[in-house]
C-alpha cells in the first residue's frame, strides 16, 4: 500500500463513519500521510482525528477510536494504533511493499509525477547570479513535474556558461517575457554563491549550489568532485549505479526482479513511499528538500544491497527478486530525483 493508496483508505472510513451516523463532518478531499513523529509507531501516521474533531464535536482521541474501527477489516493494515492526542499509527501488513515497488517500476523515474496538468500557471523570477539561475531552473523542473505550466525569467541576460556548462534551459531577460498573467509570482533569491562553481562541472556544481537550503551559504570547494562517503553526491549516484550493477548481475545469473516482501526494508520503503510528497514539498519550499531526501533514498538503499545477490552455490529465490525488485525501485528514484535536479545518473562510476 502506497501513501496515496493509504491516504485513499483514511478518506473511505472517514465516509463510512459519516454514513454510519458516527461522524458528522464534510469529508475532506485527502488525508495527509507521513512517517510517524515522536511517539508514533508502524510504517506510517496521519492526524486527520486532530483535523475533524472540531467539526465533529468530539475529543480528537473519539474520533481516531471511530476511524480505527473503521479500518480493522483493510487486509493490507496489520495494525491501527492511536498515540498521542489522536494520531493513527498505520502499520503495514507483510506484503505491502510489493504494490509500492510495483506502483514505481510502473512508473519509473516519473514515479510521484502528476499525471495531467495541475491548472496552475507559475512565472518564476530570479536576479542574474549563478546559484538563483540554477535553483530556479531545478525548481522549474519540479514544478513541471507536479503539472504546473512554469515561465521562468531573470532580471538581466543570463552568461552563456550557465546554459553549456550548467544545463540551464528557459531562462530570458525578464523584458523579453509576454502573455496573460499567472496564477503564482514566485521571486527566487538564494544565499549568493561565494565562488565560481562552473569549474566544478555540471553535475558537481548544480549539487552545490541545490544541496544546502536557500538561506544557507553553498560550499564550493572541490571535494564535490571525490568519490568518497563523505560526498553526498557520490553516495547518491553510487546507490544508484549499484542498483544497476545489480540488475546486470542477476541477468546474467538468470533471475529477474519480482516485487514481494522484503523484510528488514522499512526504512527504505517509508523513504520511496514519501517520495510523492517530497516532490509536492519541493515544488512548494525549494529543490533542497528534493537533494537531501536523496541522500536518505541512497543512505537506506545501500545496506540492502549486499544481500540482493545469491552467494556461492545459493540458488536465486523469491526473497532475492523481492529485493532485487526494492533495488530497481529504489535506483528508478534516485535517477528520477536527480534529473529533476538537472544532474545525471550514470549507470558506471
Amino acid at each position: 500500500m502506497t501513501p496515496v493508496e493509504l491516504s485513499r483508505t483514511v478518506l473511505h472510513a472517514v465516509r463510512r463513519a459519516v454514513d454510519e451516523g458516527e461522524l458528522r463532518v464534510t469529508v475532506p478531499e485527502r488525508a495527509v500521510v507521513t512517517p510517524p513523529g515522536p511517539g508514533g509507531c508502524g510504517d506510517y501516521a496521519t492526524n486527520i482525528a486532530l483535523q475533524l474533531a472540531g467539526a465533529a464535536g468530539q475529543p480528537p482521541r473519539r474520533v481516531a477510536e471511530i476511524l480505527r474501527s473503521q479500518l480493522a477489516g483493510e487486509t493490507a493494515l496489520a495494525d491501527v494504533v492511536v498515540t498521542g492526542p489522536g494520531f493513527l499509527n498505520f502499520s503495514l501488513g507483510r506484503n505491502a511493499s510489493a504494490p509500492l515497488v510495483e506502483e514505481i517500476l510502473r512508473r519509473g523515474r516519473r514515479y510521484g509525477h502528476a499525471e495531467g496538468f495541475s491548472g496552475t500557471v507559475v512565472r518564476l523570477r530570479c536576479p542574474a547570479e549563478v546559484r538563483a539561475v540554477v535553483v530556479t531552473d531545478a525548481l522549474a523542473r519540479v514544478l513541471r513535474s507536479q503539472g504546473d505550466v512554469v515561465r521562468v525569467t531573470c532580471d538581466g541576460p543570463p552568461v552563456p556558461e550557465w546554459e553549456t556548462v550548467l544545463g540551464v534551459v528557459g531562462t530570458h531577460p525578464r523584458s523579453h517575457t509576454s502573455g496573460s498573467l499567472p496564477d503564482l509570482d514566485v521571486t527566487v533569491h538564494p544565499v549568493p554563491a561565494p565562488a565560481d562553481p562552473l569549474p566544478l562541472g555540471r553535475d558537481a556544481a548544480r549539487w552545490a549550489l541545490l544541496h544546502p537550503a536557500a538561506h544557507d551559504r553553498p560550499r564550493i570547494p572541490g571535494d564535490h568532485l571525490v568519490q568518497r562517503e563523505t560526498n553526498s553526491l557520490f553516495r547518491v549516484r553510487y546507490a544508484h549505479a549499484r542498483t544497476r550493477a545489480l540488475l546486470r548481475n542477476a541477468a546474467d545469473l538468470g533471475f529477474h526482479p519480482e516485487p514481494g516482501s522484503v523484510g528488514g526494508a522499512e526504512a527504505l520503503l517509508a523513504v520511496l513511499g514519501d517520495h510523492p510528497r517530497i516532490l509536492t514539498a519541493a515544488a512548494h519550499r525549494g529543490p533542497d528538500r528534493l537533494a537531501r531526501h536523496l541522500v536518505a533514498v541512497a543512505d537506506a538503499t545501500l545496506p540492502l544491497l549486499p544481500a540482493v545477490l545469491p552467494l556461492g552455490d545459493e540458488k536465486p529465490s523469491a526473497a532475492h527478486r523481492a529485493r532485487l525488485a526494492l533495488a530497481e525501485a529504489a535506483g528508478a528514484v534516485l535517477a528520477g530525483g536527480l534529473s529533476l535536479l538537472g544532474i545525471d545518473a550514470p549507470d558506471h562510476l
